[in-house]
C-alpha cells in the first residue's frame, strides 16, 4: 500500500482532507501511517487480513482503565479490500531511534515509568486456558525460531538445543510462572519518548501472559543488535530487584530472543525483508556467546 491509497481510505472514511501523510517504518504486519489534516493528526493502520484490528481494539479497550498512555480507537471497519484502523496520534518516536540522545537521569526515569506501566497492567482480569503454561510458550518461540533458521541456513540450529538444556535447569523457576499480564513487545519499538520521558504505547495489538522479565531481555537484545548500550536495562533491572533465580531466567529468555532474532533474518514480512549478511549473522553469533558467558556468570553464583 502507497500513501497515495492511504489517502483515499482516510478521506473517504472521515471526510476529512488530508495536508500531509507519511508512511511509519513500525509493524511488519501492517501498513501504518501518520495521517496530517488542517487541523489534527491520526494513525491509520491498514491490512488485508479479515478482521486484522479486531484483537487491537479488544486490548485497546481492556487496557483503558490501566491509566496509562495508549491510542484512542477512533474508527474501524473495512474500506474496499482492507481492514483499517483510525487511532489519535501520540507524539514522540521509538526509544529506539532517539536512544543515543537519551542521558542516563533519562533512561533511568524512563525506566521507572516502564516497570509502573507494568504494574499497572498485571493488575488486569484476564482469563486463561486451563492448560496454559509458561513453558508451552517458551516451547512455541523455540520450535519456532528452529524451523526458520533450519529453513534458511544462516546460523546453526546446535544453538537451539543449547537453550533446551538450559530450560531443564531452571525448569522448577519456569514451571511456577503464572499468566500474569504485561506488555511484551515494548522493546525499542513500540515505546514512544518525547522530551525524555515516556509518552505513548503503541502497536498493541496483543499483550503477554506470563514473565514481565521477557520484555527486558528482548529490549537488551535489540540494544545489542544496534551496537547501544545497556544502561537502560541495568535501571530496569533495578527497579525490578532481582533475586538470584530471576537474574539466570533473564540471561536465559535473552539467549531465547537471540535465537529468535537468528531466526528472522531473510524473512519477508509485506514489503519488507529483514536485512540478512555476513556482518548480521557475525554480530548475533557474537551476541549469543556473550550471553552465553552472562548465563556461565550467573551458574557460578
Amino acid at each position: 500500500m502507497n500513501c497515495e491509497e492511504a489517502t483515499t481510505i482516510f478521506e473517504n472514511i472521515t471526510k476529512k482532507s488530508v495536508v500531509q501523510i507519511e508512511r511509519c517504518s513500525v509493524g511488519i504486519a501492517n501498513y501504518v501511517f501518520a495521517v496530517s489534516t488542517a487541523a489534527e493528526k491520526f494513525i491509520l493502520r491498514c491490512s488485508k487480513e479479515k478482521d486484522a484490528y479486531k484483537d487491537t481494539v479488544y486490548w485497546l479497550s481492556k487496557l483503558s482503565v490501566c491509566e496509562i498512555p495508549i491510542p484512542i480507537v477512533l474508527s474501524k471497519g473495512t474500506y474496499r479490500d482492507y481492514s483499517y484502523l483510525i487511532l489519535s496520534y501520540i507524539p514522540g518516536d521509538d526509544i529506539g531511534n532517539i536512544y543515543k540522545e537519551l542521558n542516563d537521569s533519562e533512561k533511568k526515569l524512563i525506566a521507572k515509568e516502564v516497570v509502573e506501566i507494568q504494574q499497572r497492567v498485571s493488575r488486569i482480569n484476564i482469563s486463561t486456558d486451563t492448560e496454559w503454561t509458561w513453558n508451552s510458550f517458551i516451547d512455541d518461540l523455540l520450535n519456532r525460531a528452529e524451523e526458520r533458521i533450519k529453513r534458511k541456513h544462516y546460523f546453526d540450529t546446535d544453538k537451539i538445543q543449547i537453550i533446551k538444556k538450559l530450560q531443564q535447569e531452571i525448569k522448577e523457576y519456569l514451571d511456577a510462572v503464572r499468566p500474569i499480564p504485561y506488555l511484551d513487545d515494548i522493546s525499542t519499538k513500540n515505546l514512544l519518548i518525547y522530551d525524555g520521558k515516556v509518552s505513548g504505547i503503541i502497536d498493541i495489538d496483543w499483550i503477554g501472559l506470563g514473565d514481565m522479565l521477557t520484555f527486558v531481555a528482548l529490549t537488551k537484545v535489540a540494544l545489542l543488535n544496534m551496537d547501544l548500550d545497556t544502561q537502560y536495562i541495568d535501571y530496569l533491572l533495578d527497579e525490578i530487584h532481582l533475586n538470584t533465580i530471576e537474574h539466570k531466567a533473564f540471561v536465559f529468555y535473552c539467549l531465547l530472543y537471540c535465537v529468535d532474532f537468528m531466526g528472522e533474518r531473510g524473512m519477508q514480512f509485506l514489503d519488507e525483508k529483514i536485512p540478512v549478511n555476513e556482518s548480521i549473522i557475525k554480530k548475533l553469533n557474537d551476541i549469543f556467546n556473550i550471553l552465553m558467558e552472562e548465563w556461565n556468570k550467573c551458574c557460578e553464583r
